[in-house]
């Protein structure tokens, strides 16, 4: 308190100061001909910064630590742990943890990106930055949507342009209506004679490869409603056949650069090298068994143990829902076959770096999706067609990471040839190699989300003593009480109208039971 009051009075000071100080050649004398204004702001720094938030909080991985790893990878059984405070192995709500991607979204990627679409609004020269803008926007607010169900959407960060300081939490099904409208406007006026935006961390500014990244996020935006309104997902659909990633080369990904003078770094890995993450964050052992049944290839590369043995018969996923405590069953040397810890495989040195890049939205992704809708709805062409493009493109995307980790199309053709695509499991088929891509990707929220749109595969949820969900997966992050002392009125009419209660039971809108 004696420091925000601190701030308030030397704002008052300085205030007052200037105020009795005034000449008049005020303006001249207090102008800094180097500072920023309208006239020479560069907006392209707004979409750089937009860019990196979405891949991590500056706090040291902060909501990235808590919300992807801790919470969605192991609610999805991709990872798994026995560190006490890893919550989402167990089920266990840890309110701050459960939080912490509110927090930091919207201070580090909501204002920045808002201020971007409002900054460069009706202005030829941004033309296109302004629709890289808006298809960004959107993708932020959906895993904000995603994560907490009804949120401020219309009015967040805005309290710059419209004073609303306190803003409403909006029905998730009009911030989706409204987030479809936006990419696919976006998309379609996006001009490859206009300008190439500058400060892209993705693709450089280069426009047809950004309108393909524009109909795949609006694809995987509309396969969200295939439970709660299906005939609009197919209308989403048909929008985007032909139009969206045609290979790994127009995979989004940011490229992280650990030397200069102002580095960034991968926030999964971040914190997957410290301790005690390093030993004891382990591939879950239904990830593992699900490689090692088909005789998947990319085991031989994503796995390895303690000591960096990467020997293939030795991999081994550790199981969900033990601890360190001791106690039988419940320890994890009560595990079938326990080998000990460090003899689980944990996620291998080709990916735990701090320069690995972070993958944004992916080919693969966009084919397996297109294989769902064709497998779900007889639209969008051949259901194994896309599914082999997707499953193809998923083994062979890994190369941005390390070399060695790059595993060669033939070998992923020869994968696909002893394991061909079955109508007859088709959707399971396809949305297992979904959960195993995501994984490999280290994009848990996404599988979490695809997760619960599909049920699928198929998770046997663990029933750790206390747990916060009666032994059920965990389908929602509840909201920050944080909000009910900021933004009261707001957070009670949202907090009371949650479908299934606010907690890690409820449901958001398009998880339709």
């Amino acid at each position: 308190m004696k420091k925000y009051f601190l701030k308030y009075s030397i704002c008052i000071f300085t205030v007052s100061f200037l105020a009795n100080g005034c000449t008049k050649k005020f303006d001249k004398i207090n102008t800094d001909p180097t500072a920023y204004t309208q006239a020479n702001f560069d907006p392209a720094y707004l979409l750089t910064t937009s860019q990196l938030a979405y891949t991590g909080s500056f706090d040291f991985s902060y909501e990235t630590w808590r919300a992807n790893l801790i919470y969605s990878s192991t609610m999805m059984q991709q990872l798994s742990t026995v560190i006490g405070y890893w919550a989402g192995d167990k089920y266990l709500l840890n309110e701050a943890y459960t939080a912490a991607y509110w927090q930091v979204a919207y201070p580090e990627q909501v204002k920045p990106v808002v201020d971007l679409v409002e900054f460069t609004r009706d202005k030829d020269k941004y033309k296109n930055l302004h629709q890289v803008g808006r298809l960004m926007k959107a993708m932020i607010f959906q895993r904000i949507t995603d994560l907490y169900g009804d949120v401020p959407y219309f009015d967040a960060g805005k309290g710059y342009y419209n004073k609303i300081y306190f803003p409403k939490y909006d029905k998730q099904q009009d911030i989706y209506n409204d987030i479809l409208k936006e990419i696919e406007e976006a998309t379609v006026a996006l001009d490859a004679a206009a300008d190439k935006p500058a400060g892209d961390a993705y693709y450089g500014g280069d426009i047809p490869t950004w309108k393909r990244f524009g109909y795949t996020l609006l694809l995987r935006a509309g396969m969200r409603l295939t439970k709660i309104d299906p005939a609009k997902a197919q209308t989403i659909v048909q929008k985007v056949i032909g139009k969206t990633m045609q290979s790994n080369a127009d995979n989004a990904l940011l490229k992280h650069d650990i030397t200069g003078g102002r580095p960034t770094v991968n926030r999964n890995f971040q914190v997957l090298q410290g301790q005690p993450e390093k030993d004891n964050v382990k591939w879950s052992e239904k990830l593992i068994n699900q490689l090692k049944a088909t005789n998947d290839p990319r085991l031989a590369v994503i796995a390895e143990l303690n000591n960096g043995d990467m020997t293939l018969a030795l991999q081994k996923g550790m199981p969900n829902g033990y601890d360190f405590s001791g106690v039988p069953g419940r320890d994890i040397s009560s595990a079938p076959g326990y080998p000990g810890v460090a003899n689980y495989s944990r996620p291998s040195k080709y990916f735990v770096k701090l320069n690995s890049p972070t993958f944004i939205l992916t080919y693969a992704e966009s084919e397996l999706l297109l294989a769902d809708a064709a497998q779900r709805f007889g639209i969008a062409g051949s259901a194994a067609e896309h599914y082999k493009n997707g499953l193809i493109a998923a083994i062979t995307f890994m190369t941005p990471y390390d070399a060695a980790a790059g595993i060669p199309e033939a070998t992923a053709v020869a994968y696909h040839a002893a394991n061909p695509y079955n109508p007859a499991t088709g959707l399971a088929m396809i949305n297992t190699q979904y959960w195993i891509h995501t994984a490999t990707m280290f994009d848990f929220y996404e599988e979490w989300s695809n997760w619960r749109r599909t049920g699928l595969p198929v998770l046997t949820p663990v029933n750790y003593p206390g747990n916060a969900t009666n032994a059920t997966i965990p389908r929602r992050f509840p909201y920050p009480l944080s909000e009910a002392n900021t933004n009261s009125t707001n957070y009670n009419a949202a907090h009371s109208s949650v479908s299934g209660g606010d907690n890690l039971m409820g449901r958001v809108w398009w998880d339709k039971p």
